[in-house]
């Protein structure tokens, strides 16, 4: 099923959401509830790193990974419908991390090419510039 990482998170009761990357760098994703597994969908990309994912209420959840640009790249799932593939930019190398600690704050960490970690949040209104996190 997975060449090039995986990642799960729940943003509900009885609810889980899958991805991966396959050996082609498109990221996948199916869900799984007490009904059973979907059948997987294409969500697309050029996937250079494994997807991190997060979700920030019910329904609610965004996928992040890294392109062969070195930017960091996201897709978003607003309850309804996934919104296209949108850079955040960045020179990143590496996998990404994400989380979230409450509704519509969502963060996300990726390794730069500079050695360094990198930062980049979402305030609920903006995504905020990235910031390099201190030694």
């Amino acid at each position: 099923m997975t060449s090039g990482g995986l990642a799960a998170v729940s943003w509900g009761p009885d609810r889980l959401d899958l991805f991966w990357a396959d050996a082609r760098h498109t990221l996948w994703h199916r869900t799984w509830s007490p009904a059973g597994w979907t059948e997987p969908e294409s969500l697309g990309g050029a996937l250079a790193s494994a997807p991190t994912v997060t979700a920030w209420a019910v329904d609610q959840m965004q996928v992040f990974a890294i392109f062969p640009d070195a930017q960091l790249w996201n897709r978003y799932w607003d309850g309804v419908s996934w919104h296209p593939w949108e850079s955040l930019g960045g020179e990143l190398t590496g996998d990404p991390t994400s989380s979230s600690w409450g509704a519509d704050r969502i963060d996300v960490y990726a390794p730069g090419r500079d050695g360094r970690t990198w930062h980049r949040w979402w305030d609920g209104t903006r995504w905020v510039e990235w910031e390099r996190i201190p030694d």
